[in-house]
């Protein structure tokens, strides 16, 4: 088996293709790991690549003795070396703090001649948009360069070798976002989606002149967690994380709901034998399962097989998840009960069709 990791010792983050020198391919043959870094993408809920082949190809029991191990060996590796960060893991040198600089002035240059442009009258309008909405997309693109540039800096300065970077690029704790708010600029502060538009009569704080469209008077922050914010950015940060709190609180009780009821709607579904799907009293819901007849629990990538992987493992070749041709990809129907996927035009394993 073959993937990329997220961790790369030349920092690129770009989907390269996948060759023999790529410092970030992870290569694992006959369950022992070659080549590469192991990360959340690995073995994480959802989206362990080596994790779910083990389920699919050795069974549940496989997998669950495979997360133990997995899990002992990290308890024992972390007690013995260890790993810590502090706020000095964040500190950049003052070259970086001056490139920042100049691309937060630069940003600002820019969003003032956007604003320019639209009270004179000389901006391009985007289809199905008002002039007003086209100012605003425009002026959240530009920001939102500007936020990344400076996390680039940032992380050209941090290294590979950071400890705070090594949990980011890992997946054990936090993102390459958050070290770029912490280190380089927190950015745009939104709220439904949008910049800061109340507050006081049109203006967001008695702070600014009335009428100001600028980045700063409408929620942009350009300091970082650091270098601490500004009086009127700790104000409207406070205004974007507010958001936050009661979306968690309002998001909770809907989901569950839901839930609640989408659970009594389906209680009573079952695929049949010949895939539809019916109720309790033999109406046809759904004439295929999911409308391709899919297992989702034993698919590869949304298909039921790849011939790919079925020749590589009877060969004895490498797979490469990433690298299937989509012509070479083959679709099946759902497995049967107490069957496994099989090809389409293909009887149930060990017989013929069931009446």
């Amino acid at each position: 088996m073959e993937f990329r990791s997220s961790i790369c010792s030349h920092g690129s983050q770009e989907p390269a293709k996948v060759h023999e020198q790529d410092d970030c391919l992870v290569v694992v043959e006959k369950g022992q790991l070659l080549k590469g870094t192991i990360d959340a993408k690995a073995i994480a809920a959802g989206k362990g690549v080596i994790l779910d082949a083990i389920a699919r190809n050795d069974g549940p029991d496989a997998a669950r003795r495979f997360l133990d191990v997995m899990s002992r060996l990290c308890i024992t590796a972390i007690s013995l070396k260890g790993l810590s960060t502090g706020i000095d893991d964040e500190d950049v040198p003052e070259e970086a703090r001056r490139q920042i600089a100049r691309v937060m002035a630069t940003a600002r240059e820019e969003v003032s001649g956007l604003v320019d442009r639209y009270h004179r009258g000389e901006m391009e309008q985007i289809a199905g948009r008002t002039l007003e909405e086209t100012l605003e997309v425009n002026i959240r693109s530009t920001l939102s360069k500007a936020r990344d540039q400076a996390g680039d800096i940032a992380g050209k300065y941090l290294g590979l070798d950071n400890p705070a970077v090594i949990l980011a690029k890992s997946g054990a704790r936090g993102t390459m976002l958050n070290l770029t708010q912490m280190a380089g600029a927190v950015g745009q502060q939104s709220v439904r989606g949008e910049r800061l538009l109340r507050g006081y009569y049109d203006r967001t704080l008695p702070h600014f002149q009335r009428g100001d469209l600028g980045a700063e008077a409408r929620g942009f922050v350009s300091s970082s967690y650091k270098n601490g914010l500004l009086p009127t950015e700790y104000f409207f940060h406070s205004m974007g994380g507010r958001e936050g709190l009661v979306d968690t609180a309002v998001r909770t009780s809907r989901s569950g709901y839901m839930q609640r009821r989408l659970i009594n709607a389906l209680e009573d579904l079952r695929v049949e034998e010949d895939s539809t799907v019916r109720n309790t009293a033999g109406t046809v819901i759904q004439y295929r399962y999911g409308e391709d007849s899919v297992d989702p629990s034993r698919s590869v990538q949304g298909k039921a097989l790849i011939v790919d992987e079925v020749l590589n493992q009877v060969l004895g070749k490498r797979y490469r998840p990433e690298e299937v041709p989509p012509g070479r990809r083959a679709g099946g129907h759902a497995p049967r009960r107490g069957g496994r996927a099989r090809p389409p035009g293909r009887g149930p394993v060990g017989g013929g069709e069931r009446g």
